[in-house]
């Protein structure tokens, strides 16, 4: 998968693909990254790249003819990708989207800095916008490297267990169930022991039911979002059951 970035600050974006899942993704050839600083698409001899806004107000935009020179150099090479500007103003970012995009395959992404970009240039040539969340940053750097990270772990083969993905909280619109490992016990609390009796059919429910009630728990609002078959719906019921009576002792 290629992963076109334009940034002022590609030696930040460039740091998520020096370790980790990614690091190892790129190692493959499995991922491709390649950043693009709008400043080299200045045409003055201060290769200036920002502006003050019209109308007045505080900060700076960045200018369009930068940006869209370095668009359209991209493009380039990257003919079929779609531009990504990524904003507080664009679509929260999910799961579902971040798999949309690695089936649709490469992608640029544009990193605002300052107060923004010019809304024509926003209009001509981004085909999406996408927000990392409810609050503001000082740039789309660390946006785009989130969601490199969260589309390389997609990417067929770039995990070491080709389940890991598809477990992951929000893979089935659910948050994951909890984990454990060794020691067997710790500052006395056990590990459950439906995960060390060896029934797979236990250890399924058990986890799908833990699933199930730690979205109601913590995120409500996501299971109004999915589809409960007879068995899930058996198991949430299952797990609320249990949390009232712990609740009541």
């Amino acid at each position: 998968m290629r992963v076109d970035v334009i940034t002022l600050f590609p030696e930040l974006v460039e740091q998520v693909i020096g370790c980790g899942i990614v690091g190892r993704a790129a190692e493959q050839k499995l991922l491709e990254l390649h950043c693009w600083n709008p400043r080299e698409y200045t045409r003055d001899r201060h290769r200036t790249v920002d502006d003050r806004p019209y109308g007045g107000g505080p900060g700076m935009l960045m200018k369009v003819q930068p940006l869209q020179d370095a668009i359209h150099a991209v493009r380039e090479q990257s003919r079929d990708a779609r531009l990504v500007y990524l904003s507080p103003q664009g679509q929260l970012l999910t799961q579902e989207k971040l798999a949309q995009q690695v089936d649709l395959g490469s992608v640029i992404f544009l990193c605002g800095r300052y107060e923004g970009i010019d809304e024509r240039l926003i209009q001509q040539e981004v085909d999406e916008e996408w927000s990392i969340g409810d609050y503001v940053i000082s740039g789309g750097e660390l946006a785009a490297m989130v969601c490199i990270d969260g589309m390389t772990r997609l990417i067929p083969g770039a995990l070491g267990h080709d389940d890991s993905a598809q477990q992951d909280s929000f893979s089935q619109g659910l948050l994951d169930y909890p984990h454990y490992t060794r020691p067997e016990e710790y500052l006395g609390e056990r590990v459950p022991g439906v995960l060390m009796n060896g029934n797979h059919r236990e250890i399924e429910d058990w986890r799908e039911r833990q699933s199930l009630g730690r979205t109601w728990q913590r995120r409500p609002e996501l299971l109004e979002q999915v589809r409960l078959d007879t068995r899930q719906q058996a198991l949430l019921d299952e797990f609320i059951a249990e949390h009232e009576r712990t609740r009541k002792r």
